[in-house]
């Protein structure tokens, strides 16, 4: 009887507290919660990719079908702006060119540059950081002001490169002013500010263990085969991020040009006149927003395809101390 009269109440007591949690708001578990502050934190961020990333990239996809130039309805033409730019208009052509002259050049250069300043500036010498501090000093100077004083330096009378060329007698050439000379004059600039990725380089050759050296040095290495045996092979991960950064920044140049010249009209003979400058005048100075579009997505794919040759190459040459390129 009293097992029966038990069963009862624990029965009655069971769907007392059914009904209970029915009634009860169903609360978040705390997985949830964590997720719910998760995107509540990141919200700007999500916003302004949207509004501001997102939102005219797509629109500059479908404004490259079309005639858009601001002031007049958008009519969609297809390919037109594509075909234009192969078939009718030759500073397309010449812009291109430059831009891949600056990028063949640029690229090796400067990392090449940085490399070897980083192994002169990671010896064991007195004083030291003095000279790591003035090699890094023109990375962080602003763009427009170093512009102009390279302006001043290449000055063909007056410039002091000349002046320097004119103590060896070496005439100097025109710089600015001769289309031979205006690529190497702004190579030579970009070779000045290489203490950017020279402190890249610097942090990762102080990462490379001693004992590698010491081992080489027992059996009976040069300096060259360390060099190019375990410094380049160790460095050789922020070698290949500086490759690709580098080759990304160097299809965008566009302030050197358009501050260098006048009125950003390409130089003289057009020899200035990169990629970016000619669409930067198609956008802005005629308003031809459909052909700068369409401009701006053929780069992307240009920049897109030579990334993926690159990530696919890095796997033969860049070693990971993980191993398996990995």
């Amino acid at each position: 009887m009293k097992s029966y009269d038990s069963t009862i109440a624990q029965n009655e007591a069971n769907s007392m507290g059914k009904e209970k949690a029915k009634s009860e708001p169903k609360r978040l578990s705390r997985k949830a919660k964590d997720n719910l502050f998760g995107y509540l934190f990141i919200s700007p961020w999500i916003i302004g990719f949207l509004g501001l990333t997102l939102g005219p990239l797509l629109f500059s996809l479908f404004a490259s079908f079309t005639d858009y130039n601001i002031t007049s309805r958008m009519n969609f033409i297809g390919l037109d702006n594509f075909k234009r730019m192969f078939t009718i208009d030759d500073l397309f052509k010449t812009s291109l060119w430059n831009t891949i002259y600056y990028v063949l050049f640029s690229v090796p250069l400067t990392t090449a540059g940085a490399i070897l300043l980083a192994v002169l500036l990671n010896q064991r010498v007195k004083g030291m950081k003095f000279f790591r501090t003035v090699y890094y000093l023109p990375a962080i100077l602003s763009g427009v002001a170093v512009y102009f004083l390279w302006m001043q330096l290449l000055s063909p009378s007056t410039g002091l490169v000349n002046t320097f060329l004119a103590w060896f007698d070496i005439e100097g050439p025109a710089w600015l002013f001769d289309p031979e000379w205006t690529k190497p004059a702004l190579l030579l600039m970009k070779m000045w500010s290489v203490g950017g990725g020279m402190l890249l380089y610097l942090a990762s050759l102080q990462g490379v263990s001693a004992q590698m050296y010491e081992a080489a040095d027992l059996d009976g290495a040069s300096s060259f085969q360390k060099f190019f045996h375990i410094t380049l092979p160790m460095i050789s991960p922020i070698i290949f991020f500086d490759v690709i950064t580098s080759t990304i920044g160097s299809f965008q140049i566009f302030q050197e040009a358009y501050v260098m010249t006048e009125n950003g009209d390409g130089g003289p003979g057009n020899s200035l006149l990169f990629y970016n400058l000619h669409m930067w005048n198609n956008a802005f100075e005629i308003f031809d927003m459909g052909y700068a579009s369409a401009m701006a997505w053929l780069l992307f794919l240009i920049v897109m395809v030579l990334t993926v040759i690159n990530l696919t190459l890095g796997k033969k040459w860049v070693h990971y101390e993980g191993g398996d390129n990995k």
